[in-house]
């Protein structure tokens, strides 16, 4: 008589997936680990950084790692909005419309360069970056889940991109930046690639049922009400800030909570610490901030506004263990 089959953890399922990411994207722990929190809390991603650092590898080896459906959509100026969601197609033998999916319907989609689509293609996205479903002649349809967008944008080449507007940019869990690698990583990095390790050699080390476990499991961690206090104080006090035209809305508040939870599963728990929400404070804020005319003339930064925020507010004191 057989045992029965124990399901892995989160943190189980973090430490599976981070170990088979890195043994491609090298010297890069954090951002493993921040995007793989993503993943857990099916949240999106925001990459951004010049070209040629790892953005669109670290989301195939996420795709690979995870066993589940993967679609790139290379956004470019004449990209339309229905290539993104599909479009009803007449079937003349049968006089009937067939819906045909388009590159969103996927666990884990790369919308690469995603500032070169236009404004009008861009929002083909708001809906079912929310919502999960896609709307075509007036039919929702839903996508695959766990749900995960990965969007990429060159920071530095401005000709023939559209700014993402801040809609889109609050639709975004959190925004990750890769950032060079030190000496010995970089090493690493062309010795894997002279002996031709990459995305498309990574197996699956999960399936899409025990993600989809542990992605429940991470919306059930615990969060203390006081800490949940901390993170709604934190962005309150980014829409009081001099140098900023508009602060964080409660959004904000959500994702550093979801954020803070999956998180703490990376680090094997099943509930949430003040320093969880200060670790993913600026990836999950930094992008939602507007700085005033003031600010920009005299070049302040996002990061250094979520800074002041973090050291103006004190961390409640809570229990390190829940029963």
């Amino acid at each position: 008589m057989g045992g029965r089959v124990t399901q892995p953890t989160a943190g189980q399922v973090y430490e599976l997936i981070a170990a088979n990411v890195q043994g491609v994207i090298r010297g890069k722990p954090q951002l493993v680990r921040l995007a793989i929190a993503g993943l857990l809390a099916e949240g999106h991603l925001l990459i951004e950084d010049v070209p040629g650092l790892g953005k669109t590898t670290l989301a195939r080896c996420l795709a690979r790692s995870i066993g589940g459906s993967y679609n790139r959509i290379q956004f470019t100026p004449d990209l339309l909005p229905s290539d993104v969601t599909g479009v009803q197609v007449f079937r003349q033998g049968s006089e009937t419309f067939e819906f045909r999916p388009g590159g969103i319907f996927a666990n884990v989609v790369l919308a690469d360069e995603i500032n070169r689509g236009t404004p009008k293609t861009q929002s083909a996205l708001l809906e079912v970056m929310s919502e999960r479903t896609v709307t075509v002649d007036a039919v929702r349809h839903e996508v695959p889940r766990p749900f995960l967008v990965v969007a990429t944008q060159n920071p530095i080449e401005m000709e023939g991109t559209y700014r993402l507007p801040e809609a889109q940019l609050d639709r975004f869990l959190m925004r990750l930046s890769v950032g060079y690698p030190n000496l010995e990583a970089e090493v690493l990095v062309i010795m894997s690639d002279c002996a031709g390790i990459g995305p498309d050699e990574l197996s699956p080390v999960v399936d899409i049922a025990t993600l989809r476990a542990a992605v429940a499991q991470v919306r059930k961690a615990h969060i203390d009400p006081a800490v949940v206090e901390y993170a709604a104080r934190l962005t309150a006090a980014t829409r009081e800030h001099a140098a900023l035209a508009y602060g964080a809305s409660p959004r904000g508040s959500i994702a550093l909570v979801r954020a803070g939870q999956a998180v703490a599963a990376t680090y094997g728990r099943n509930f949430v610490t003040p320093d969880d929400v200060k670790e993913v404070a600026k990836p999950v804020l930094e992008h939602r901030l507007i700085l005033n005319a003031e600010a920009e003339l005299n070049q302040r930064r996002t990061s250094d506004i979520v800074d002041e925020v973090l050291a103006a507010i004190p961390a409640p004191a809570v229990s390190a263990t829940v029963s």
